[in-house]
C-alpha cells in the first residue's frame, strides 16, 4: 500500500475528517488533502507526530518498506503491537517489547538471553545444550545490540 492510502485509511479508521485530523496534528486541512492525493508526503518530524498520535510505527506509515527484526533477540517484528516503546510512548523499531520496554532491556547480558533461549526454544534436531548455545550465540552476535 502507498503512503497516501495508508494515511487516508488511518484517518478513516479513526473516524476523522481531514479537518479533524489536521487539528489533531496541528497542520492545515490542505496538507492532509495533499498527502492523501499523493501530491506530498509528511516529513520526518510529522511522521513522528503521526506515529505517536495514532499509535502506529513510522515503518507502518511508510508502507512497511523494511522487514524489522529485534536487534536483541532476532525475532521478526511483523506487527506494531510487537514493537517496543520508549518512556515517552514513541515506538522503538529496533527491539521487540519483550526485550526492551520503556528504556530498559530485559536481558542485561547475552548469557542471560542465551539461557532463556536454550531453555524455551524448540529443539527439533535434539542438539545438546552446548551446541544450541553456540548456534544461538552466533545468530545473536550478528545483531546490533550484541556486536
Amino acid at each position: 500500500m502507498e503512503v497516501k492510502e495508508i494515511l487516508k485509511n488511518l484517518r478513516e479508521k479513526n473516524n476523522l475528517t481531514q479537518e479533524q485530523m489536521a487539528q489533531r496534528v496541528n497542520i492545515t486541512r490542505q496538507a492532509i488533502s495533499r498527502w492523501e492525493t499523493g501530491e506530498t508526503q509528511p516529513d520526518t518530524q510529522m511522521l513522528k507526530v503521526l506515529s505517536k498520535e495514532f499509535d502506529v510505527s513510522i515503518n507502518t506509515l511508510l508502507g512497511s518498506p523494511r522487514q524489522l527484526f529485534c536487534q536483541c533477540c532476532g525475532m521478526p517484528l511483523s506487527e506494531d503491537s510487537m514493537l517496543s516503546k520508549e518512556n515517552d510512548g514513541q515506538f522503538n523499531e529496533d527491539y521487540c517489547k519483550w526485550c526492551y520496554s520503556e528504556g530498559t532491556f530485559a536481558y542485561k547480558t547475552k548469557d542471560s538471553l542465551l539461557d532463556y533461549l536454550v531453555t524455551h526454544m524448540p529443539n527439533p534436531e535434539n542438539q545438546n545444550e552446548r551446541e544450541r548455545r553456540k548456534v544461538f550465540d552466533y545468530h545473536l552476535s550478528q545483531l546490533k545490540h550484541w556486536r
